[in-house]
């Protein structure tokens, strides 16, 4: 049975926390901060973890992050 591959869009985007969760960057801050609120980009500063279900679908595409 071959190796299965990792899709390269996953592993650029999302990394895998210690006990599993799956980090990735606070959506919704590439362009349009003019008619954001202040308040929306300051609680979009850093990272953030993806719900469980979106997790679940993130964990197939990645196989041997641990």
């Amino acid at each position: 049975m071959p190796k299965m591959k990792t899709k390269s869009g996953a592993k650029k985007r999302f990394k895998v926390t210690a006990t599993g969760k799956i980090k990735t960057a606070q959506a919704g801050k590439r362009h349009g901060m003019i008619k954001r609120t202040n308040k929306f980009i300051r609680n979009a500063r850093g990272t953030t973890i993806l719900s469980e279900a979106d997790a679940k679908i993130v964990k197939k595409y990645m196989p041997y992050a641990r």
